[in-house]
């Protein structure tokens, strides 16, 4: 797919996504290479963002951006210095990304894989690590909620079977490898542990507690939250060096992507263990420091933000989706995406962000506020953004 840079539409959403990327790299918060495979393989795009960059060409990006910085006076719309420097130089951003990256490997000894969660993200980084061979204790809080995550592995595992991408005995080994409890207590030899519960600080907070008390020492501690700081969690524990996030996408079975998320007081073994495991599992693992919305989210979010706020401007949902999907080449147009993902979800995410950054461009835009005191969640509910 050639992108070109093309129509109002293409300008006004495509654009700050752009500009957004070469400041995440422009800040030192996460390299090329891990900004266009978080986008690709986190969100199904074809190519990244900077690699989009250099195919439309560093000068046209610039000087369209400088039209809409010039026509609305948003910050956001102001060419990155970056992208002002590459265009002059008629350099690149993708060029050498990655040709001197070294291969992480495990500075641990990762055998025994605890997972705290049985909700849909739980129970899908449990099948990722019992298929790729790993012996995973979980915990949950009753019985009732164990053989939900066995039946539902199981189910997978049938299909699998059924589309021929897998067998049998492949099935059994893979049940075999797993191990419910209601106590956490049975996490204690479990080399790493993946938290995967409710996003609520106060929740997780008193879980990593416990966890600190209860996980043998050198036990990598985990979060694969979206959105809580793992500093905080890092901090109620006697071992911050050991605490990370693992941030998998949703269905974990399927996404290959996981947001490696570390703190000022995550140790580089660990980090560099995690990479490793992550690559052990058949992911793609991107590096990131704690702040909010990660890679994806923070670039994915206002995107979809702005899209809202197009649309309040008059321009037709449909005509969005369908500029999107031909002119930068996206799986999902805007509004198809944000009834997947739940206003709700949106919302609360880009909430963060406007205070996070403090950028008056991210305030969450009124249509999209509104769906949410409505009850209009998208597909979960049957009605958002479009009628289910």
């Amino acid at each position: 797919m050639t992108v070109s840079i093309q129509g109002s539409i293409h300008d006004v959403l495509v654009l700050p996504y752009l500009n957004h990327a070469i400041r995440m790299l422009e800040s030192g918060y996460a390299t090329a290479t891990d900004i266009d495979n978080a986008m690709r393989f986190g969100c199904g795009y074809p190519k990244g963002p900077l690699a989009m960059v250099d195919e439309i060409g560093p000068s046209a990006v610039r000087d369209a951006l400088a039209a809409r910085f010039e026509e609305t006076g948003d910050n956001l719309h102001k060419p990155a210095d970056l992208l002002t420097k590459t265009a002059e130089e008629s350099g690149s951003f993708t060029g050498a990304a990655g040709s001197d990256v070294q291969s992480p490997e495990l500075r641990h000894t990762i055998e025994k894989i605890g997972v705290v969660g049985t909700g849909t993200m739980a129970s899908g980084i449990i099948q990722v690590f019992a298929q790729a061979g790993y012996d995973v204790v979980f915990v949950g809080r009753s019985q009732e909620k164990l053989d939900g995550v066995v039946a539902g592995i199981t189910k997978a595992l049938d299909k699998a079977i059924a589309k021929g991408r897998s067998d049998e005995e492949t099935k059994v080994a893979v049940l075999g490898r797993l191990t419910g409890s209601t106590s956490r207590e049975d996490l204690a030899q479990a080399d790493l542990i993946v938290e995967g519960i409710a996003e609520d600080l106060d929740i997780k907070t008193q879980l990593f507690k416990d966890l600190d008390r209860i996980a043998k020492v050198g036990a990598i501690l985990a979060t694969t939250t979206s959105s809580m700081p793992i500093t905080e969690l890092a901090k109620v524990t006697s071992r911050p060096g050991d605490v990370i996030g693992m941030h998998f996408f949703n269905p974990a079975p399927v996404m290959k992507l996981v947001e490696v998320v570390t703190t000022d007081l995550t140790s580089p073994e660990v980090d560099e263990t995690v990479k490793a495991l992550s690559l052990a599992v058949k992911k793609v693992p991107v590096s990131c420091g704690d702040r909010s919305g990660f890679i994806v989210n923070a670039l994915l979010f206002p995107y979809l933000n702005d899209a809202v706020k197009l649309h309040e401007s008059g321009v037709a949902i449909d005509e969005i989706n369908a500029t999107i999907k031909e002119t930068a080449g996206l799986p999902m147009g805007p509004f198809e995406l944000l009834d997947v993902v739940g206003n709700d979800v949106s919302l609360a995410i880009q909430s963060e962000l406007r205070n996070e950054f403090g950028e008056p461009g991210f305030e969450p835009a009124a249509l999209l506020v509104q769906k949410v005191q409505d009850g209009k969640l998208g597909r979960k509910t049957g009605e958002g953004f479009h009628t289910y």
